[in-house]
């Protein structure tokens, strides 16, 4: 018997949650790959045939700018396409992942009974009961103490994630480029007061991290240390270009070895990968090689050796048996951005409000105060329960109203409200390459593609590179990446005027891998034509996909034949979902910003919809803050969601105020069919000392512990009732 495909989006969000409760996988990963006559993996036999090989590659794709500088951003993903690791039966919240059972380096872990919490280079655990700090340490100087640092946490083991280096934010003063030439991993005792026991320091750059389990795999990517000449003012590219190459043809294999330091017991040792652990895929350009280090929190920094791929990355996907790696390689620095708000447009001060459609199951259309969706749905349903396909529409989108303005939440702004892009640096696949001066071809910019690569991480052991891939377009981020039933789904745009294309051509489409040998086996494009992806979410056999430009098209997809995905239905709205999260049996929530007719931002917003039939998604109600943002549009760890209760916590900042004056938490209340405000929860705000930077006062996590909710910023944590949102304690950093 088929299912249909409302069943399955209702099971999907219903298993969804189950999932995570039992801590189990929702989808059963592909079994350990047979290689054999299926993908080309390419292992070096010797150092010597690894330098030949690495040297003429690497040769043919430098260019006179050298390898481009590798840029480090403080932002982290936008939107959401996992699971969400509610448990139900739990007496507290834990970090909002994207796959069940597989947890993600954020500022704050509890286990109900303590908090640990980074912040500013000291680590502090706190008493629940008590409310107490009880123990802290400094891991990294106060000079340093604005470099991003992260948590994973199992049993009385924590692992800090500090990624040394990278840009000076706005305000600091430094003398020289602050941090070590990588990032460091120290592992903390937390039996006692915490005790640092050791420290793993890699040359290059923090990718990300997954935890199955008390293990952890890191991912680094790392450029080749080659020192190239100081060229001569009149040098014409072409010497400069020439010149390099003969820099990397006379580089020692050292140069491409990924190093790294074990410190532990009050001695260290530098090491390099082995060359017997470095594979290639067929095609690589020799310019970067990824590694992935293991660590078993239970035991120590150095158990594992680490393996790498002489491949880019710049975005990781993990489930409990897999981790993927994706990159472009024409913009491996550069994630896709997140557009930057524009001024806000002065406007007459109103109230917060919320809309709401009409409830599931009486009928009617929406109230005059709501977003009136258009649905594209197909008009005949077929027999056997499969959606018909519908295409998605190429003509201009209809007028959609928008909501109703309103005065964003009293307080300051946060400096993080969002990710800015950094300017574009020259890189390795620049054009521009002047001719050929060699027989070594010249480096052409290389197609708009993402690679990917598996690794097969079953057990605690070393990682197993398995296969390669790659799909048209550019990633969002890992959310558009998710592997069901043996294949990998993954979303992107091309032609993204973003990135430089012409904006009537971008388009976007999910393709289907074989999670064996990534090798595509079906395709759905065409979507949002003239837009570009702003957030996804796959649920067992059905994704989401949200594409915008002026409106928001959310797109719902049938992916149960992986050989034949297709489109089911199309919603239009104002303004656009960043982050979709699931909120219960056929609901779903999107947070992001309002906009208007012509697409300029008006501030955050929280939408609620009804996808228990796929083929008719439909808005059941809205709530709007004028001229706000939110981390948690481009976080998915600042966004919370507590099923027990049905409330919605995230961060809010407010464009036209002052940061240093404090900032405030969002809490609403999701039910069936509506979305209605709580309250607030504010912190306090931070004073300039001689024009000194400052903590940041702005909320960056929300926790439930309890009956308490606990907000967290670098000043400190509140700690407030769940049910009043009254003040029950305020815990300082001092």
């Amino acid at each position: 018997m088929r299912t249909s495909i409302r069943t399955a989006g209702a099971v999907a969000l219903a298993g969804l949650l189950a999932a995570a409760c039992s801590g189990s996988r929702a989808a059963s990963a592909p079994e350990k790959a047979d290689l054999s006559g299926k993908v080309r993996l390419v292992s070096y036999t010797n150092c010597d045939d690894m330098l030949a090989g690495l040297r003429r590659t690497t040769a043919e794709n430098v260019t006179e700018w050298g390898f481009g500088e590798v840029v480090a951003f403080l932002a982290r993903d936008t939107a959401a396409a996992g699971k969400q690791a509610a448990v139900p039966e739990q007496a507290h919240s834990t970090t909002n992942v994207q796959e069940a059972g597989v947890d993600e380096p954020d500022l704050v872990k509890t286990d109900g009974k303590r908090v640990i919490t980074v912040n500013r280079g000291v680590l502090r655990v706190i008493d629940t009961a008590t409310r107490e700090v009880t123990g802290t340490l400094r891991l990294v100087s106060e000079e340093d103490g604005w470099v991003p640092a992260d948590l994973l946490v199992s049993g009385d083991r924590a692992l800090v994630l500090v990624q040394s280096g990278g840009i000076i934010p706005f305000g600091a003063v430094a003398k020289m480029r602050p941090g070590t030439d990588g990032p460091r991993y120290m592992l903390v005792d937390l039996s006692g007061p915490p005790k640092l026991l050791g420290t793993l320091s890699a040359r290059g750059s923090h990718i990300d991290a997954r935890q199955v389990g008390s293990t952890v795999r890191i991912v680094v990517r790392s450029q080749p240390e080659i020192a190239f000449p100081q060229h001569k003012p009149d040098a014409s590219p072409r010497q400069m270009l020439e010149a390099n190459r003969e820099a990397v043809r006379a580089a020692p294999i050292e140069a491409w070895l990924p190093r790294f330091e074990i410190a532990s017991g009050g001695g260290s040792r530098t090491d390099r990968v082995r060359c017997d652990q470095v594979s290639h895929p067929e095609k690589f350009t020799g310019t970067s090689l990824l590694t992935v280090f293991t660590v078993d929190l239970a035991g120590a920094l150095d158990a594992v050796p680490p393996i790498s791929v002489a491949a880019d990355g710049d975005t990781v996907y993990g489930t409990d048996d897999s981790l993927y790696v994706t990159s472009n390689p024409n913009w491996w620095f550069r994630p896709m951005p997140v557009d930057v708000p524009p001024e806000p447009v002065p406007e007459t001060p109103g109230t917060a409000e919320s809309t709401a459609g009409s409830t599931p199951g009486q009928g009617g259309e929406p109230t005059p105060t709501a977003v009136a969706p258009s649905v594209v749905a197909p008009s005949e349903v077929d027999p056997s329960g499969v959606a018909p396909k519908v295409e998605p529409s190429a003509s201009a989108p209809e007028k959609v109203p928008a909501t109703p303005e309103v005065t964003p939440e009293e307080g300051g702004a946060s400096p993080t409200a969002g990710p800015i892009p950094e300017e574009v640096r020259p890189s390795a696949t620049a054009t521009g390459v002047p001719e050929e001066v060699t027989p070594s071809p010249t480096p052409t910019t290389p197609p708009e593609q993402t690679e990917v690569h598996r690794f097969d991480i079953t057990g605690t052991g070393t990682p197993r590179y398995v296969s390669s891939g790659v799909v048209p377009g550019r990633l969002l981020n890992q959310y558009s990446l998710s592997e069901h039933a043996g294949h990998l789904r993954v979303a992107t745009t091309s032609n993204a005027e973003v990135f430089g294309g012409p904006a009537e051509k971008s388009s976007s489409g999910v393709y289907v891998l074989n999670a064996d040998t990534l090798a595509q086996v079906g395709a759905v494009t065409g979507l949002g034509k003239g837009e570009r992806i702003y957030s996804v979410r796959f649920i067992g056999d059905v994704g989401y996909v949200v594409t915008f430009r002026q409106v928001d098209p959310l797109y719902t997809l049938d992916l149960r034949d992986p050989a034949a995905p297709r489109v089911t239905g199309e919603l239009k709205i104002s303004g656009y979902s960043s982050y979709l999260h699931p909120a219960g049996d056929g609901r779903l929530l999107g947070v992001g910003q309002e906009a208007s007719a012509q697409g300029r931002v008006l501030g955050t917003q929280i939408s609620l919809f009804d996808v228990a039939d796929p083929a008719t998604p439909r808005l059941l109600s809205r709530f709007h803050q004028r001229n706000s943002g939110s981390d948690a549009e481009w976080d998915p760890h600042a966004f919370l969601y507590w099923p027990q209760s049905g409330l919605a916590m995230l961060p809010l900042q407010n464009y036209g105020g002052d940061w240093r004056n404090g900032s405030s938490a969002l809490v609403l209340k999701v039910s069936d069919g509506a979305i209605a405000k709580t309250g607030t929860i504010r912190h306090p705000g931070v004073k300039d000392e001689d024009g000194a930077p400052t903590a940041d006062p702005g909320i960056r996590r929300c926790v439930v512990i309890g009956d308490t909710v606990w907000t967290f910023s670098e000043l400190g944590v509140k700690v407030s009732d769940a049910g009043t949102l009254a003040d029950r304690a305020w815990i300082p950093f001092t």
